[in-house]
């Protein structure tokens, strides 16, 4: 029996396995609670070394400003086939310390259910992350990996610009 009744979870071009909507889905509609194992951020670390890996692959949702980590491969529920997408139709939504996927837009019958995953490195960065973290979206705005772009810092005096248009 399906965790959600709005998808069904077989094979992407994106990734792996995805979730494909099996009717028309409202914009604002809550699909599915992400869940699994909650664990803290060290253990998290230490259990999905990215050192290590290849390629970037887990199903953690971290939570709380990123001290736990919600660890899909353990208990977790078909959520975590949702996949990353830089034009994503989806959005997670932290709520209590809970995870929920709801519709961003309307969604079509068939369609593929994604959101930006918005992965940080948190001034961790190597220079093999844009590897590692690879975007297969194929979105026409797709960034080329699924890491968040750092902020630039603005100059002391693009800060007095903005004050003087004010």
């Amino acid at each position: 029996m399906p965790d959600s009744p709005y998808f069904i979870v077989r094979g992407s071009d994106i990734q792996g396995k995805g979730a494909f909507a099996v009717k028309s889905i409202r914009k604002g509609t809550r699909l599915i609670e992400y869940t699994g194992q909650l664990i803290p951020e060290d253990e998290a670390d230490t259990r999905y070394d990215d050192s290590k890996m290849k390629r970037h692959h887990t199903f953690l949702f971290q939570i709380c400003d990123g001290a736990v980590a919600i660890d899909a491969a353990v208990g977790g529920n078909d959520a975590r086939f949702i996949n990353h997408s830089c034009d994503p139709n989806c959005e997670a939504v932290e709520d209590r310390g809970r995870v929920f996927i709801e519709a961003m837009r309307a969604i079509k019958t068939g369609e593929e259910l994604t959101y930006n995953y918005g992965l940080t490195g948190e001034g961790e960065e190597h220079d093999d992350w844009e590897e590692k973290y690879r975007c297969n979206c194929g979105a026409p705005n797709c960034s080329g990996n699924m890491l968040v772009k750092p902020k630039k810092k603005r100059t002391v005096k693009a800060k007095k610009k903005a004050a003087a248009k004010k």
